[in-house]
């Protein structure tokens, strides 16, 4: 795959599925989605993977899957990270120019942007993302894009994404052992927001919910500005393992119990409705009541709601959430969620599906809440390629022995001359250096 051709391709790894797809964007600008293969996921739990010849397997069957449907043979892929060792913090940033009177320049934000990069954290951890809020030049505050403006310092307010540097190379191995190579880690609900959210929604406040299978990844927006992320280490699964253990079936029957018959809301469901349960084995069927199940589910959800609730509060910006929430992923489609959700909340509550930015040719399954991480990977990847397009060449990007293999000391100095490119290097060159001779 080749910047030329305009496709990106993308895994999700996720706790209860692998997800590969690939897509090519058109001249409106809409991503049409050429491919996409869901796999039953192993080896990770969580968002973590745990087992790499496990996650590895997977990921190759919906790789060569989606290679064989879209006739597109894949090499670079953006992949997602989240698990409950994400974390986010703010921070501060200035530099003093030579004068006044030049311009702002891109190679100044990205001196901003690298200093963050050399923050002290906690030992074992890994700055994952740097993302500018905004920037104050010479007192004037507010200011969302400085380049262009005259001015001797600059300040910006940054949110920054941490994660363990053990998780993030176990994802880069595990791309790099199924013959791929890892062009950059996003972070899920980032990726999630861009497929889901509109600009509206971003500029009045909301807050993105992504259910997942293992997770459910939170993002705050306001006034168009990221102002919080977080990952919640529950998700669908635990709803799962909680009506297997209540009613004492197979785990296989509880996920259909959830999805065919599950409601977040037990009050609204019917005393005498019930379902049958094959026995196992030969075993006398056992009759599960609708209303007993509901309410083992709203339990565990009440349970997610309320660590959903305390990370938006924890943002600073509950309050201001004109927009309010918006459910996505697989679990946002459980029946009477939104409800709950809105009766725990007290704001407006909507089911995101991923057809904001997608052609209408898009094939209707891919519209689904589940694939909302995969669908934002494809257009952060085609964001990454934009930025840089300008700044490489075709050759540096068909080469990932060069990127590869740029020591640390030469990639300071390139960052400085060449932008945006060189930050990314720099934090992936780190990330998976020592790790190189195992991958």
């Amino acid at each position: 795959m080749n910047q030329k051709n305009e496709y990106v391709a993308a895994i999700d790894i996720g706790t209860t599925k692998i997800v590969a797809i690939i897509g090519e964007k058109k001249e409106n600008n809409k991503i049409e989605i050429l491919g996409i293969s869901k796999v039953l996921s192993k080896g990770v739990k969580r968002g973590v993977v745990l087992n790499i010849e496990e996650a590895v397997n997977s990921i190759k069957k919906t790789v060569d899957d989606i290679q064989e449907s879209s006739g597109i043979s894949i090499s670079d892929v953006y992949v997602g990270i989240a698990g409950q060792h994400i974390k986010s913090i703010r921070n501060r940033g200035y530099i003093n120019r030579d004068s006044y009177d030049d311009e702002i320049t891109k190679d100044d934000i990205n001196i901003l942007i690298q200093d963050m990069y050399k923050i002290p954290i906690d030992i074992g951890e890994k700055i994952i993302h740097v993302l500018p809020q905004n920037y104050i030049v010479d007192n004037e505050t507010g200011v969302k894009n400085p380049i262009g403006m005259s001015g001797k310092r600059v300040e910006a307010n940054f949110h920054i994404v941490i994660g363990q540097i053990s998780s993030a190379r176990n994802i880069g191995k595990c791309i790099s052992k199924a013959g791929l190579n890892l062009k950059q880690l996003i972070l899920e609900p980032l990726a999630s927001s861009e497929s889901i959210l509109t600009d509206d929604e971003k500029e009045a406040g909301v807050a993105i919910v992504d259910i997942g299978g293992g997770t459910t990844d939170v993002a705050v927006y306001f006034d168009d500005i990221i102002r919080h992320t977080a990952v919640v280490p529950l998700g669908g699964d635990v709803v799962t393992k909680d009506i297997k253990k209540g009613c004492a079936i197979l785990h296989r029957q509880a996920e259909q119990l959830k999805v065919q018959y599950g409601s977040a809301m037990g009050d609204v469901v019917r005393d005498d409705e019930v379902v049958s349960i094959p026995g196992i084995s030969g075993r006398e069927p056992k009759e599960i009541s609708f209303k007993n199940l509901a309410y083992m589910i709203q339990s565990r959800m009440e349970e997610i709601v309320d660590f959903v609730v305390y990370e938006i509060e924890n943002s600073g910006y509950f309050d201001r959430l004109s927009a309010g929430i918006v459910l996505t992923g697989g679990g946002a489609l459980l029946k009477n969620l939104s409800a709950l959700v809105k009766f725990k909340t007290g704001l407006d509550v909507r089911v995101g599906y991923p057809s904001e930015k997608l052609t209408a040719e898009t094939s209707e399954k891919v519209n689904h809440p589940m694939y909302a991480t995969s669908v934002g990977l494809i257009i952060k990847g085609f964001e990454y390629l934009e930025q840089n397009k300008k700044e490489i060449t075709d050759d540096k990007i068909e080469d990932p022995i060069e990127e590869k293999n740029i020591n640390e000391d030469n990639t300071s100095k390139q960052i400085r001359n060449n932008g945006f490119l060189k930050k990314f290097k720099k934090a992936f060159t780190d990330l998976f250096d020592e790790n190189d001779a195992e991958m």
